[in-house]
């Protein structure tokens, strides 16, 4: 799918009010924005506790236009499986039923119902934003964390295990729409939510989602961090449709060209000064293998 939408036709809808409680530079402000405007007006969100939670704020004063429930860590996919039963006894279907968690929400603690969810084929969108650790407590390790970063639960010589490959996982239940996106690619992320927002069943979007205070980096670096992940050929984009595998956008352009080396991304942030020379060299074959595959 390459994009069909640009700054020129972009809706001028705005489902965020200007004021958010989210950190400065956050990149989830930008995938929020732009997959609400995605969405429309017809939406709920369920959204268990996450840095989403804080940026959306609590009533009376919620940063969000959008009705959005808060749920427990563990039970996103059956709440939204919840909703959607209650659109449809209420004769509902045209609204968009919205999972919306983070990393931990989705592919550690809540990723049994989301399993159970996809099984059954559920009439949802789940969207994870991949910030790479539990961020909004603390920046602790995720199953999605790269192996080798620091965090406060690995602070010596980073997490030991490699980056759990969420997408893939639920690529493997067979549901007919499985995406990533990145928040530097806002457009690219704003056309596979509503090309979601238009199929039935489950529908699956992974968002890489760059965390200045997680990642350290300066607050200014966001976008430029996001790209160098695609770029380096680390993060991939991509649709996966009816069980047919396509790059998109950057990641497309990218096949049989060079790229640019892991350490240009690595580089720039503090979490992965742990990493050694080896270890570099182990993710860049790794990438390399990835990619000749492409």
């Amino acid at each position: 799918m390459e994009n069909k939408t640009t700054i020129l036709n972009l809706t001028e809808d705005e489902f965020v009010h200007s004021g958010t409680r989210a950190c400065t530079g956050c990149g989830l402000s930008i995938v929020y924005r732009m997959g609400v405007k995605a969405l429309g007006k017809d939406s709920i969100l369920v959204v268990p506790p996450s840095c989403l939670t804080m940026l959306q704020g609590i009533y009376p004063v919620a940063s969000a236009k959008l009705p959005s429930i808060n749920v427990t860590f563990a039970s996103t996919g059956a709440a939204a499986t919840g909703v959607r039963a209650a659109m449809k006894a209420l004769k509902k279907d045209n609204v968009n039923v919205v999972a919306w968690a983070g990393d931990g929400g989705t592919g550690d603690i809540g990723i049994q119902a989301l399993s159970g969810a996809c099984e059954r084929g559920e009439d949802l969108i789940y969207i994870c934003y991949d910030n790479e650790a539990y961020m909004n407590t603390g920046v602790q390790r995720s199953g999605t964390t790269p192996k080798g970063v620091l965090t406060t639960t690995t602070p010596i010589v980073g997490k030991l295990q490699e980056k759990k490959d969420i997408p893939a996982i639920i690529a493997a239940h067979g549901i007919d729409y499985v995406a990533t996106a990145s928040a530097a690619y806002p457009l690219d992320l704003y056309d596979k939510v509503k090309k979601a927002t238009t199929l039935s069943g489950t529908k699956y979007i992974h968002v890489h989602t760059p965390c200045p205070p997680g990642w350290s980096f300066d607050t200014r670096y966001t976008i430029k961090i996001g790209k160098l992940a695609i770029k380096t050929g680390l993060f991939d984009l991509y649709e996966i449709e009816n069980g047919a595998f396509q790059l998109t956008g950057p990641s497309k352009r990218l096949v049989g060209k060079e790229r640019k080396p892991v350490t240009d991304y690595f580089n720039t942030q503090g979490r992965f000064k742990s990493l050694d020379e080896e270890m570099v060299k182990t993710v860049q074959d790794q990438v390399d293998a990835k990619w000749a595959n492409y």
